[in-house]
């Protein structure tokens, strides 16, 4: 049997919530051929994860570049188009062709079925993160042969929009926390104040950046209050034009400015290891955030959050801003600042109402969920 793992996206952050299941799938069945295709923008990613876990040595291939066209047209666009990453699936067929299943967590590569004519290969879906955005459960995502499901929350969701197969979904939990333990670093900050993770996401209908993003940051550099991690989702820099397809909308990306620089209790960090890796999201107090699935990460361990609403989005009840239930919801720089003041502690109530969130998004047992997940891929294909 033959099985591909595909990373194909500009950058690595989607790595983790399938890669500990093709190491997994390889260990427990040796019958099995396991590859892993990356391309250029994955690459570093994999590679690392991959030596982190030790005696699994996984064959990685790298996929043909895309083609001079479709890298002019991302360079037109902005990167706003996914010409690139179409185009990486065109050219590297002849590989997915050759494979019984092929495990994405991404959903272009539907395309593979719909536009291409892979119509005999299986593909499976990991998904990346477990959070309550709307696109995360569009008419895409009941369209794979099998879904690897974090949670209850996700099986409930796309059960609601009649998008759940009988034979072609599992609960598996959430792989990503299997990641092996970071070795310790040094400290983030030389002096111990509460540290604030500020995660931003990329969407320009839903993110805070593109609203008040920089204020943010310049209220931070003016504070002696707080340690402030800026570690947006990765995608936020990657492009200049950034387009988000649920709502539809466009954003011309600000960056970071010089003064937001330079200061020893604020971390600006776009797109490091430790930006994937849950190291920030572990290491915070505070977390501050909109339409990021990274929330439901940190709360892992129940702590204060605050999420940001500066387009005074109609929220409550609306299962796509479930995560706000978390925590305190504010619209302005003032709100934020007053929110801040009121949250050394958690209340109870909130502590209870985090478990509960988390409980309902990520079925976690003690055998590992890439373990659990390598099984539901193997007894899935078995049946065919």
């Amino acid at each position: 049997m033959r099985i591909g793992f595909l990373f194909n996206h500009h950058g690595g952050h989607q790595v983790a919530h399938a890669l500990p299941v093709a190491l997994k799938l390889q260990q427990r069945d040796h019958q099995a051929r396991v590859s892993i295709f990356v391309s250029e923008g994955c690459e570093a990613e994999v590679r690392r994860l991959a030596a982190a876990h030790g005696k699994t040595r996984p064959e990685i291939v790298r996929l043909r570049p895309p083609s001079l066209l479709a890298r002019a047209a991302n360079k037109a666009t902005g990167s706003a188009l996914p010409a690139d990453i179409v185009s990486t699936l065109h050219r590297n067929l002849d590989r997915f062709r050759n494979l019984d299943a092929l495990v994405v967590p991404e959903k272009t590569s539907l395309l593979l079925k719909s536009l291409f004519g892979l119509k005999s290969l299986k593909l499976v879906h990991t998904r990346h993160g477990a959070g309550d955005r709307a696109i995360g459960f569009d008419k895409a995502s009941g369209k794979f042969d099998l879904v690897l499901l974090s949670g209850e929350k996700i099986r409930d969701r796309l059960a609601q929009a009649e998008l759940l197969k009988d034979d072609g979904h599992a609960i598996v939990g959430y792989p990503k926390f299997d990641l092996p333990p970071r070795p310790a670093g040094p400290r983030l900050f030389p002096k111990d104040r509460p540290t604030v993770l500020y995660n931003p996401h990329p969407s320009p209908a839903l993110s805070s950046w593109y609203g008040m993003g920089p204020q943010i940051l310049d209220w931070f550099a003016q504070s002696g209050d707080y340690n402030l991690i800026f570690a947006p989702h990765v995608m936020l820099f990657k492009k200049r034009l950034t387009a988000s397809l649920s709502p539809f909308a466009l954003g011309w990306n600000p960056r970071p400015r010089p003064e937001h620089h330079g200061h020893d209790h604020i971390i600006i960090d776009p797109a490091s290891p430790a930006s994937l890796d849950m190291t920030y999201t572990d290491a915070a107090d505070i977390y501050i955030g909109d339409a990021s699935s990274q929330v439901y990460e940190f709360i892992r361990r129940p702590r204060p959050c605050i999420f940001l609403n500066p387009r005074r989005i109609n929220w409550q009840g609306n299962p796509d801003f479930a995560h706000w239930r978390a925590g305190t919801v504010v619209e302005t720089i003032d709100e934020l600042a007053a929110a801040l003041a009121k949250t050394p502690l958690l209340s109870t109530a909130m502590h209870e109402r985090q478990e509960d969130m988390f409980r309902y998004s990520f079925d976690l047992q003690e055998r590992p969920s890439s373990e659990r997940a390598a099984d539901a891929i193997l007894a899935y294909m078995a049946r065919q």
